[in-house]
């Protein structure tokens, strides 16, 4: 059986995955329009302006958009890594030399992913300490 808070947990995951699909339908929609009116914008960035339009208008509320877009906010790092533009920027290369480029990619991905998850697991370990020392500090003071 669900639980309460397990059928919580699920329904917003669910609400996650709809949210980012209709931004992704929203973007597709847009650049279909870009491209059949020939204009210089790319159809994210209509996409963009036409739902904050619709926000402004209070015909969409920010509570519909919000964990879909903070998500996408949060993990902006994965669909802006060098690596993956490069792709895009020389794709005759890439066809060309796929299965080194590949690896080299996927190396250089992992890695970026392992430096910045060590850095932070460092600092999060260092302001822990000092907030140990701090809470110490202040208890030590109670006492006196």
């Amino acid at each position: 059986m669900l639980t309460a808070e397990r059928t919580k947990k699920c329904y917003g995951v669910l609400q996650l995955l709809i949210q980012i699909g209709l931004f992704c339908l929203l973007a597709w929609g847009m650049e279909q329009v870009s491209v059949y009116l020939e204009l210089p914008v790319p159809g994210s960035v209509l996409g963009l302006a036409i739902l904050l339009l619709l926000m402004g208008l209070k015909l969409v509320p920010e509570k519909s958009v919000k964990l879909g877009a903070g998500w996408l906010t949060g993990e902006l790092l994965l669909f802006f890594i060098p690596p993956v533009i490069s792709i895009i920027k020389y794709e005759s290369l890439f066809e060309q030399y796929s299965a080194p480029l590949m690896l080299t990619l996927v190396i250089g991905s992992v890695c970026v992913l392992l430096g910045t998850g060590f850095v932070v697991d460092r600092v999060f370990r260092f302001e822990t300490k000092m907030n140990s020392k701090r809470l110490n500090a202040a208890k030590a003071i109670e006492v006196i």
